[in-house]
This record gives structure tokens, C-alpha cells and sequence, in this order.
């Protein structure tokens, strides 16, 4: 179900500048307009929840060079990735 704002801020509306919304590029006015209609709407703050939470364990994620060689040979070897071991060798 579409929710709207007594606004006008559908779903879509906020589906469609939640990347922005999240880079904190939107006019303040919008960002309000946005909240507001999170605060009504529990399909949108999902989305949002759920899009900022990936982005943070995106970004804090271990970097591959942080693992240890032979950590790595074990797991792509577990994961039957030896093919992808030798190309790296």
C-alpha cells in the first residue's frame, strides 16, 4: 500500500531521493518532508533502516589484503575456489 503524506510525500516520492536523502543532498525542506513521512509510514523506515545498515557494513567492511594469506587459501580452498588461488599466485 502507498502511503501518502498530508504533504504529498508518497512512497515513491521517498524511494526516489533516498539516495540523496542519505548523502545529505537534499534541501532541508525535502529532508523534513521525507521524515515526516517516515514517522507515518513503517514500509518506508524499513527501507530506510535497512538501506542506511547496509551502507555502514558496506563501508566498514574488512578490506581482502586485511585477511591473512593463509586464511584466504583456506577459505576459497573450503569454497572450492582453488582455480581463483592460482590466477592470485
Amino acid at each position: 500500500m502507498i502511503h501518502t503524506h498530508e504533504n504529498g510525500i508518497t512512497c515513491q516520492d521517498l524511494l526516489l531521493n533516498l539516495s540523496s536523502y542519505i548523502d545529505g543532498d537534499l534541501e532541508e525542506s525535502m529532508c523534513e518532508e521525507l521524515k515526516r513521512h517516515m514517522e507515518g509510514c513503517q514500509n518506508c523506515r524499513v527501507v530506510f533502516d535497512t538501506t542506511t545498515r547496509t551502507i555502514y557494513l558496506y563501508q566498514s567492511r574488512i578490506e581482502r589484503d586485511e585477511i591473512p594469506p593463509e586464511v584466504r587459501e583456506r577459505l576459497y580452498s573450503k569454497l572450492n575456489l582453488d582455480d581463483f588461488l592460482k590466477t592470485k599466485a
